[in-house]
């Protein structure tokens, strides 16, 4: 197989829709541009929102984009958990969910550098393999805590168990891991930013430069 072109190249904005995994979506970029073609952080089946693609010799470029800041919103479920905590999972426990007052006290200590097991259906290597493929055999292993800082937690709305929360978290945070410390689980995911990228200006037509994409980095 030749290699890949290294053009067009840039950066692609895309917004994954719910359903297809992110390898899908670079996929069918790397198809419809026939370039090189690799992302700067990957997001679940079920969860929607930014992506950010380099495209072509910007590949090269990905270890500066990997390390943002991510913007979220999710609707967590606060009245069951489930295996991977999303709502592919099945549900491993059903309880009442905490009221205002408890849900602020748990929101207040999930504020700022907090260490949280990373979800057993992730991507994380456990002993050279892949988690979430040994969470698909049934296998059951202790998952490693990982620093996470999250810079914004804003309580958006609560209401019949499903709260809704805006969150500005640092590279590496798994949403699953702060709903499960919560009590709950993911039931809608969407990330709208990503550094100085947002979601409403994704376009998988429109190439942005890549001295354009640093420029914004630094600004």
């Amino acid at each position: 197989m030749p290699p890949r072109a290294l053009s067009p190249s840039g950066i692609i904005l895309a917004d994954k829709p719910a359903g297809p995994t992110s390898f899908d979506i670079v996929a069918a970029v790397r198809r419809g541009t026939r370039a090189r073609t690799g992302h700067a952080g990957t997001l679940d089946p079920f969860a929607t929102g930014l992506l950010l693609l380099l495209s072509g010799a910007a590949t090269r470029l990905q270890p500066r984009f990997v390390g943002l800041d991510k913007r979220y919103v999710t609707e967590i479920d606060l009245a069951a958990t489930t295996t991977t905590g999303d709502p592919e999972g099945e549900v491993v426990e059903e309880h009442e969910a905490p009221g205002e007052g408890e849900l602020e006290a748990r929101l207040a200590g999930l504020r700022g550098s907090v260490e949280l097991p990373i979800p057993a259906a992730s991507a994380v290597k456990i002993d050279g393999e892949r988690a979430y493929r040994l969470h698909r055999r049934g296998v059951v292993v202790e998952m490693p805590v990982r620093r996470m800082i999250v810079h914004e937690l804003l309580l958006e709305s609560y209401a019949d168990s499903i709260v809704r929360l805006d969150l500005l978290v640092s590279s590496g945070t798994y949403i699953r891991a702060i709903a499960e410390a919560l009590g709950g689980h993911c039931r809608v995911l969407r990330r709208t930013e990503i550094g100085p990228f947002s979601v409403s200006e994704a376009d998988p037509e429109r190439l942005i430069a890549a001295e354009e994409a640093l420029a914004r980095l630094a600004a």
